[in-house]
């Protein structure tokens, strides 16, 4: 594919770095030649400096070839307009990047979809999402539902008190659960591996199983882990994602704390919210963090946009006794630092948007993907199109790329665990984990053929 993508920021950095490993011609347009070295010399692309407004910026990077183009600078307004004359100058497909959730109140879409601008995605409201999905859940660092939470993907602690220590995994696959879960990956020490059956589980370790909903319900009571209703939240940080946050679970959550130290912030956001109690305080004084119930209460979020205060707020809350603590790391080198000192979740919001954005290169068939944090692998839900290679032939004989593992299969709404023998039919829901280097060749499995 032919992409141009305009706004070398922290999402177009993470993009362009992941699109020009693959058999992509990438284009990356931006006005601070700083940003435009720092990308040359971490990935092989070709890139402009100018803004993405401009008529002859676009010719030059060759938009009437472009099958896809996104706009992902700071401003907005820069992404709309670069997204409008990008269409009408030819390219195929178009992304612009939001910052105001009114874009996305359906008329609005409605507009900006007949102007030409295929998808609009705004990072802050996919990261407040992942941030709801997470809540009320615990032992788990990461949980994706699929086909309507039929299949669970999800990220699990191996610790010294677990069962499964010292268990290969042949021994753990002859428990009475084992057709409802199956282990796509180990991660340890910072290494993925994608295991055989003769791989022992280690303390430390961090274990990616796809599971139905009674195989998840089986590794919560095993590893301590357990679902429950989240009644009372602090969120630190009134960012963007702490905003989207707090308005998308008011009516939802009985008792919602939205901490902000900037006292301007305070007035200018206050008339938003109708039952989340904005506190003007320095999240990072736990004296303040307990007097407001932070030993009581069930969730905790960090989200400031430092991930420094974000790391250090949350053990904070967690040597408080808080049941769960979530806290956005967008700082990679700490991802791991936050997982291996007990902090429950992590989201990165460059990831998640990257991911979205992602789908959209791999043609039919990409129903969801997701990078997960912290290691160089994704979760991909396919839909198996006509007469994809996919359908032909049992899973063991297809000829799956090496780092790939199928591990669901969702068909007439019933969930199954894959197996070699598993077979997929036209329109099945395939979820698969694999390692970067084994995502792009996925796709041709899914495609229509004839």
């Amino acid at each position: 594919m032919n992409i141009i993508i305009a706004g070398i920021g922290e999402v177009g950095t993470q993009v362009a770095i992941k699109l020009s490993k693959s058999a992509h011609r990438v284009v990356a347009i931006d006005p601070d030649p700083e940003n435009l070295q720092w990308l040359n010399d971490q990935a092989d692309l070709i890139t402009l400096t100018g803004s993405a407004t401009s008529i002859p910026i676009l010719k030059k990077a060759e938009i009437a070839h472009a099958d896809l183009f996104i706009a992902v600078a700071h401003a907005e307004e820069t992404n709309i307009v670069a997204a409008l004359l990008a269409k009408k100058l030819g390219a195929a497909k178009v992304i612009a990047r939001i910052d105001t959730n009114e874009y996305l109140e359906k008329d609005n879409e409605e507009l900006l979809k007949s102007m030409g601008i295929n998808t609009l995605i705004y990072p802050e409201k996919l990261a407040s999402r992942a941030v709801i999905s997470m809540l009320g859940e615990t032992g788990t660092s990461e949980m994706l539902d699929f086909g309507e939470g039929r299949l669970v993907f999800s990220t699990l602690q191996i610790d010294n008190s677990s069962p499964f220590v010292g268990q290969s995994l042949k021994a753990i696959a002859k428990r009475p659960w084992k057709d409802d879960y199956r282990i796509a990956a180990i991660s340890r020490i910072g290494e993925t591996i994608i295991p055989r059956g003769d791989d022992v589980l280690l303390p430390g370790d961090n274990i990616y199983v796809i599971s139905t909903k009674r195989g998840i319900e089986e590794w919560r009571r095993l590893l301590g882990g357990e679902h429950f209703q989240v009644d009372s939240l602090i969120v630190v940080g009134a960012s963007r994602i702490g905003i989207r946050t707090c308005l998308d679970l008011e009516g939802k959550v009985k008792s919602i704390k939205l901490i902000e130290n900037d006292p301007a912030k305070c007035r200018a956001i206050r008339p938003l919210f109708r039952h989340t109690l904005l506190l003007n305080e320095d999240g990072r004084d736990t004296d303040f963090l307990i007097e407001e119930g932070l030993d009581s209460t069930d969730a905790f979020v960090a989200v400031t946009g430092d991930s420094e205060t974000n790391i250090l707020t949350c053990m904070a809350a967690k040597r408080a006794g808080t049941k769960q603590i979530i806290a956005e790391v967008e700082n990679f080198t700490y991802i791991s630092l936050a997982e291996s000192i007990g902090i429950d979740n992590v989201i990165n919001k460059k990831l998640i948007a990257a991911s979205y954005i992602y789908k959209y290169t791999m043609g039919g068939g990409v129903l969801h993907m997701h990078y997960l944090s912290g290691t160089d692998a994704e979760v991909v839900e396919f839909e198996a199109q006509k007469n994809s290679l996919a359908t032909r032939s049992r899973l063991k004989d297809l000829n799956f790329p090496k780092h790939a593992i199928a591990g669901g299969v969702i068909h007439d709404g019933e969930a199954t665990i894959a197996t070699g023998d598993t077979t997929i039919a036209e329109g099945d829901r395939v979820v698969v984990f694999a390692l970067g280097s084994a995502v792009d060749k996925l796709a041709k499995f899914f495609k229509a053929n004839g």
